[in-house]
């Protein structure tokens, strides 16, 4: 699985976006390496997007918690919808991410380096732990009474 980074001055304008392949299992199916990429955003702080492509049909995105990727390189984390997990056996040096949706469920096999590379540069753009100052609360509120007018 090959990742790469863009440019440094991504991290410069509140947004990372790192690009990397992941093994894909649906269905007890052959696994099926994607790209993929992971996202982060100073507006979005507690938050990480999942985007996951495939050469006939457009990209779909799974937002979760930062903290939930981090916590779970070192051990199982979450509940219901995405669950993160370090790779024990054949393959120490992954990570896998469980999706499920009412339809089913998905297995994401990533290399643990790459996961690990990404949220070293959103702890750089946003230390844990600091989330807070980058939320926009007055915006959020403008823009929830924005049609009330």
């Amino acid at each position: 699985m090959r990742h790469s980074l863009p440019p440094s001055d991504a991290a410069h304008r509140g947004s990372i976006v790192f690009r990397t392949r992941m093994r894909v299992t649906v269905d007890e199916e052959l696994p099926v390496p994607l790209p993929a990429e992971l996202r982060y955003a100073t507006t979005d702080p507690y938050a990480v997007c999942l985007s996951l492509g495939a050469p006939s049909a457009p990209p779909v995105d799974w937002f979760f918690a930062r903290s939930l990727l981090s916590e779970g390189r070192r051990r199982p984390a979450g509940e219901g919808n995405v669950v993160v997990f370090p790779r024990h056996g054949c393959h120490p040096d992954s990570l896998r991410i469980l999706l499920r949706t009412r339809h089913g469920a998905a297995l994401l096999e990533v290399k643990a380096a790459a996961v690990t590379s990404f949220l070293a540069r959103t702890d750089a753009l946003v230390p844990p732990g600091t989330e807070h100052r980058h939320i926009d609360l007055d915006g959020i509120v403008e823009r929830l009474t924005a049609d009330s007018e």
